[in-house]
């Protein structure tokens, strides 16, 4: 299991969720935040800091939002993954 980050976040990018995520997993996109699958201990620091509440555990991402799971794992494979976030 991971962490996801869905629509909410889409033009929104708050930064909240970067600064509590003792790992450095979350990445700054051009249109919003993501988790790399990879590297999310499953913590759940991030969750409660969202103000848009955009991240999900991905067993519980809405039905609306499930695209979301695959988007956040096949950023990281595509020619232009996302980068560190500006802090």
């Amino acid at each position: 299991m991971t962490y996801v980050i869905t629509e909410p976040c889409i033009g929104v990018k708050d930064r909240a969720c970067v600064d509590v995520c003792p790992v450095d997993c979350i990445y700054e996109g051009e249109d919003q935040l993501y988790i790399h699958p990879d590297e999310c201990i499953d913590c759940g620091a991030c969750e409660p800091e969202c103000p848009v509440s955009a991240i999900f555990p991905e067993e519980d991402v809405p039905a609306n939002m499930v695209a979301y799971i695959a988007k956040n794992k096949d950023v990281f494979n595509s020619d232009t993954p996302p980068g560190r976030p500006k802090r």
